[in-house]
């Protein structure tokens, strides 16, 4: 109280009463699933756009021995549908009290599924752009043309990513951290991202990825319609 005598700070995790006389714990403040609005409509889209997916995975499974699933390169079309619904699904980690597993999965779940996605768009691309190019009698690209081609390009890019987050896990991952001093009587439940290099780098590679894909697409934007799927890419 005021005009107390003895007076004695109370711990970190808890804050004075209006009267100063009892110390009560502080309110823990985070992305609730039930409470926050950002994270409800969050989980909505992400549900939405989750059963989307699955309904054209389904389609694709259905037809899959049709000729346009087999000409649109059926196992990259599989992969890239698998990866988005990862990419949906890794949403629900960022939501939710974070622990020390969470924090250092969801940033690494995201960064991976993303970049397979990307990775099966530029294999795609690559791909279109190649049967175009084998096309003309006696073109040496023809070699090129084949599955190999494009589960090396997705394996190789893909790859890249998984070191990277390895790498920034070995060296400084993720943790829990709790802020006490930006609210006074909350205490905000939050990740520190350990390396702020490791984790520039996991975005950054995904936005190197995504440049280079849009890219390559808008340079064979101009191919036949018969090799239209660029525009689409």
């Amino acid at each position: 109280m005021a005009d107390s005598e003895n007076c004695f700070r109370c711990p970190d995790l808890e804050f004075p009463n209006k009267r100063r006389n009892q110390c009560i714990p502080k309110k823990e403040d985070f992305l609730s699933y039930t409470t926050d609005v950002i994270s409800i409509v969050l989980s909505s889209i992400s549900v939405l756009f989750l059963l989307i997916t699955f309904l054209i995975l389904g389609v694709f499974i259905k037809y899959r021995d049709s000729p346009i699933v087999r000409a649109n390169n059926r196992s990259l079309s599989f992969l890239l549908l698998v990866s988005i619904k990862l990419s949906f699904l890794s949403v629900f980690l960022f939501l939710g009290r974070p622990g020390d597993i969470t924090c250092r999965l969801r940033n690494i779940t995201y960064g991976i599924a993303f970049s397979i996605a990307v990775s099966s768009l530029l294999a795609k691309t690559i791909m279109v752009y190649i049967a175009f190019k084998s096309t003309k009698p006696g073109s040496s690209w023809e070699k090129w043309m084949g599955v190999k081609l494009s589960r090396s390009v997705v394996l190789v890019f893909s790859s890249i990513q998984i070191i990277i987050c390895i790498t920034w896990l070995a060296i400084s991952p993720p943790f829990q951290e709790l802020d006490i001093h930006t609210y006074p009587g909350t205490i905000i439940i939050q990740c520190n991202e350990g390396s702020a290099l490791g984790f520039y780098s996991v975005i950054g590679y995904m936005g190197l990825l995504a440049v280079v894909s849009f890219v390559l697409a808008f340079l064979a934007r101009s191919l036949p319609d018969s090799f239209n799927e660029a525009k689409y890419i």
